[in-house]
């Protein structure tokens, strides 16, 4: 388990470039100032999309957020629209990180919030989306993870209406849940318990928390209702850019690291590598 303390800077580390947000502007804000999410936005060289990203966390309204912003080392323009924002961010951060996971976890360790949220450049709150999932929480105490329904657009103009989890799917699918950037909130002390995001998976390390988190029985999960739309989520991620041999690898790495049993392992490789064989065929017939 990868477990972490919270910290309030990331000023005192050897690969911090620069900060801002009003929270390092109030003093004693982080005493008096007791956040119902951390909304967490990693972003490197998105300065096409971080507004619309960020302005669909700053425009909820009353539901007492504490946004964090974690650029990594962006040249393009991304940081100066961030610095636009800065009374409305509670902390912004630019650092060479060593990943998409990595600057994820430097989010968590400033999380403060008791529902964390994870929202990458480029992905959108809907109006209102996060007055629903506060409402998932409070009216369940024993809730400890919640998926929000999520439109989710692929290349080619394709979308999907992505909605719910499945605990015994992931056992041999890891399509067994809405999506991790903008439909997936957890309590910040089940995140504790789980740890941080394993940086040894460069591309599916959510794959491999989702596993954690479903297989543990003693944890709550739900879902939204289908009709509540909480996110909506732009085609073109880092995953759809690692390479399908990369991907399948790594996936199957985690099921190994896991315990999984390595003959169901084996398994699901052949039926991935089946269905990737036909596909593959069946364009070539198009």
């Amino acid at each position: 388990m990868n477990n972490y303390q919270n910290i309030n800077s990331l000023n005192n580390l050897e690969n911090f470039i620069e900060e801002g947000g009003y929270r390092n502007k109030k003093k004693n804000l982080t005493n008096s100032f007791k956040p119902f999410f951390s909304i967490i936005t990693v972003v490197k060289n998105s300065s096409d999309s971080i507004t619309s990203t960020i302005k669909s966390v700053i425009d909820q309204k009353d539901q007492n957020i504490e946004y964090i912003v974690i650029d990594g080392n962006s040249t393009d323009g991304t940081l100066n629209k961030i610095k636009s924002y800065d009374d409305k961010i509670s902390y912004w951060c630019s650092i060479k990180d060593k990943g998409i996971y990595d600057a994820m976890n430097y989010g968590l360790r400033l999380a403060s919030g008791q529902i964390i949220g994870i929202l990458n450049s480029g992905d959108i709150y809907t109006k209102n989306s996060l007055k629903i999932v506060k409402n998932y929480f409070t009216q369940n105490q024993n809730l400890s993870f919640l998926f929000g329904t999520v439109e989710r657009h692929y290349l080619n103009n394709n979308l999907i209406l992505k909605s719910g989890f499945n605990r015994n799917r992931i056992k041999y699918n890891f399509d067994s849940q809405t999506c991790h950037s903008s439909g997936f909130f957890i309590k910040s002390n089940v995140q504790k318990k789980i740890g941080l995001y394993n940086t040894k998976y460069i591309c599916s390390s959510d794959y491999d928390f989702f596993y954690k988190i479903f297989l543990d029985k003693t944890l709550v999960g739900e879902s939204t209702a289908k009709t509540e739309l909480i996110g909506i989520v732009q085609a073109g991620g880092f995953s759809s850019k690692y390479g399908f041999w990369k991907r399948l690898k790594e996936e199957l790495q985690i099921r190994i690291d896991n315990n999984q049993n390595l003959l169901l392992v084996f398994i699901i490789f052949v039926n991935t590598l089946f269905k990737y064989s036909f596909k593959k065929l069946f364009k070539n017939f198009i």
